[in-house]
This record gives C-alpha cells, sequence and structure tokens, in this order.
C-alpha cells in the first residue's frame, strides 16, 4: 500500500493511513529479574538524571491523548520498581474519567503486584499483562535468574482479589519451557486468565546465542493441535496478539509471532522510552526526540509538534530476522529500554 496523505482530523494517522492509538510508555529501564531472553546477568542501566520525570511522562501522555491515543501501556523494565510509580498511574487515570482514555494497563513481571495491585485497581487499572514463562520454581529462577515464583503467585492472587483481569505472557524458549507450554495454558485458564504466546525477539546483546532460544510458534501451535481443540477467535486488544479459543479449557489462547509471520499491517502502536525517545517501531532503529521539545518550553506546541512529525515517519514493517551467522541481533536497544 503506498503512503497516503495524512488526514490530521483523524487524530495520529500514519503514512500507510493507520491510526496510531496505541502508545507504550517505558517508566525504567531497570528491572528487579534478570531474564535470560532479555538481559545480561550484568547490566549497566541509564544513569537517573536521564529519565524523564514522573510529571515528564505525563506531560507527554497527555499530549498523546490529545493528539487521539486512547490506550496507555506502562512498561519498563519493570514499571512497578521506579520510585512514585503510583503518582503517574493516578494522574493518568484523570483520562479514564473524562473519557478521553479507553484503557490505563501495565506489562509487569509480577513481583511487586501483590503490593500494588489494590493501588492500581484504585488507578483505574482494569487489565494487565504479567510475564510468566514457567511455573517451575527451580525452572523459574533459572529463566528470571534473580526471581521468585511464590511471589509472583502472590502477586497473581492480590490482582485478582482486587478485581484485576489478567493475561499471562510467556515466551517460547527452546529447551527451556516448551515442554511446559500445555501445562502453562492450563494454569493461566483455571485462573481465568487468558494467555499469550511469544517468540523471542531478537533485541540487544543477551551474552548468548539467540538461535538456541528461538522456538517458532508454528511449531508450538502444531504441537498443541495434537492435544488441543483450537478454534479461530476474532478477539483483540489493540495489540498484535492473534487469538484462538481453547476449547478443552474454554480460554483464550493468544501468538505473537514478529518472526514467523509479520503482523505489522495492522500496526497501531508507538513506544516511548523513559528517556523521552519515540521508537515508531519495534524492530527498527529509526526514533524521535521528545524530550527536547518536552523541555524547550512550557507550551506544548513544539512536542505536538514533535509527535506529528514523528508519526509521519512510522515504516511499513519492522526486519527481524535472528541472524544464524553472526549471532549478532536485529536491534542493538535491549527490550528493556525500548518497553515491552
Amino acid at each position: 500500500m503506498p503512503p497516503q496523505k495524512l488526514d490530521s482530523s483523524r487524530g495520529l494517522v500514519d503514512p500507510f493511513g493507520r491510526a496510531i492509538e496505541y502508545l507504550r510508555v517505558s517508566v525504567t529501564d531497570r528491572c528487579d529479574f534478570r531474564c535470560v531472553y532479555c538481559m545480561s546477568e550484568h547490566m549497566t542501566f541509564l544513569p537517573k538524571r536521564d529519565l524523564l520525570s514522573l510529571e515528564e511522562l505525563d506531560r507527554v501522555c497527555a499530549a498523546f491523548v490529545r493528539q487521539g491515543v486512547n490506550k496507555l501501556r506502562i512498561t519498563g523494565g519493570e514499571p512497578l520498581v521506579r520510585k512514585n510509580i503510583m503518582w503517574l498511574f493516578r494522574a493518568l487515570g484523570r483520562h479514564l474519567e473524562n473519557d478521553q482514555l479507553k484503557e490505563l494497563t501495565l506489562t509487569t513481571n509480577g513481583s511487586q503486584l501483590e503490593k500494588f495491585a489494590g493501588d492500581l485497581k484504585a488507578a483505574g487499572v482494569n487489565r494487565i499483562n504479567v510475564s510468566i514463562d514457567t511455573i517451575d520454581p527451580v525452572k523459574f529462577k533459572a529463566i528470571t535468574r534473580w526471581g521468585d515464583l511464590a511471589t509472583v503467585l502472590r502477586g497473581l492472587d492480590a490482582a485478582e482479589k482486587a478485581g484485576i483481569k489478567i493475561k499471562i505472557n510467556t515466551v517460547a524458549l527452546k529447551g527451556l519451557n516448551e515442554d511446559e507450554i500445555e501445562s502453562l495454558i492450563r494454569f493461566a485458564h483455571e485462573r481465568g486468565a487468558d494467555m499469550t504466546l511469544i517468540e523471542t525477539m531478537p533485541l540487544g546483546d543477551i551474552g548468548e546465542d539467540r538461535t538456541s532460544q528461538y522456538l517458532p510458534l508454528s511449531i508450538v501451535r502444531a504441537r498443541l493441535m495434537d492435544r488441543f481443540s483450537l478454534e479461530d477467535n476474532p478477539y483483540r486488544t489493540g495489540g498484535p496478539a492473534r487469538y484462538v479459543t481453547v476449547k478443552e479449557t474454554g480460554g483464550r489462547l493468544g501468538f505473537i509471532t514478529p518472526l514467523t509471520h509479520n503482523f505489522c499491517e495492522s500496526c497501531n502502536r508507538v513506544r516511548l522510552t523513559c528517556t523521552g525517545t519515540l521508537f515508531m517501531c519495534l524492530g527498527q532503529e529509526d526514533a524521535a526526540d521528545l524530550r527536547a521539545p518536552l523541555r524547550a518550553s512550557a507550551d506544548d506546541g513544539l512536542l505536538d509538534a514533535a509527535i506529528t512529525d514523528a508519526i509521519a515517519r512510522k515504516p511499513k514493517g519492522h526486519d527481524f530476522v535472528i541472524d544464524r551467522r553472526t549471532k549478532k541481533p536485529s536491534v542493538a536497544r535491549h527490550m528493556s529500554v525500548t518497553g515491552g
């Protein structure tokens, strides 16, 4: 499809006619886990002075909402380790109250949910994604390096008690959890949670050979069809997952396949890093600096213009590939920097 003339009356529209309605905001690159597919064990994090303040994050989000974004997802790193993070959730909740925002949500590793679930619900968070790649405590420690499964499970209980709908996100990892995927599906669905399987994405140097981790979801799905009846489901959350209903459990199962099936044709999202850099595509290096216009003026004119100009550069799709010759990632930055 050739680029189209931008129509400002429709809000933020990219060169390919896609309305940008979904902003994912990383509030920190720090995390209390060191998952083997996401980070190296000895990460060097950004100096805190480089991060946008919570007030600046609120202001940027408000600018996007003003221009038509109706879904905000707070991410990290682990967003709930950011000091005073609940201030931001409460501030962003005002857009729910005036109906400018349809949903405020987050992606979390679950380590802090036991502490924050009630406050999140009070701020207007009704649905969250929790990353869990195994329900074997020993394997959980091996994959996350620093995580504790029991703590995460208590967090799930706290979220459910608070009335928050949960979706479990699982990265399919060859040789690590591929024999456990059926059990994970049953675990999620027995709790009334949806589940999404994700192919490992080639972002950042993690100190390991990515080809040893990559498990195509086409293979996973074929294996699951030997055990389950999978029926196509039109359900969408605004993200890239494509869903089926697992007849035997009655639950929904999503597939996110950046490598085996490009999902870019319907992309409606952009990502803001904790330093104010806007990535128009997860799998491309082109980015826009929003921190400079944000700090240049108390007026939002420069910020609004920078956002509009950035969306005009959004590419048609990503170029994800795992390079089996060099073992290098497609994109040098880590997922924790971009925002999950």
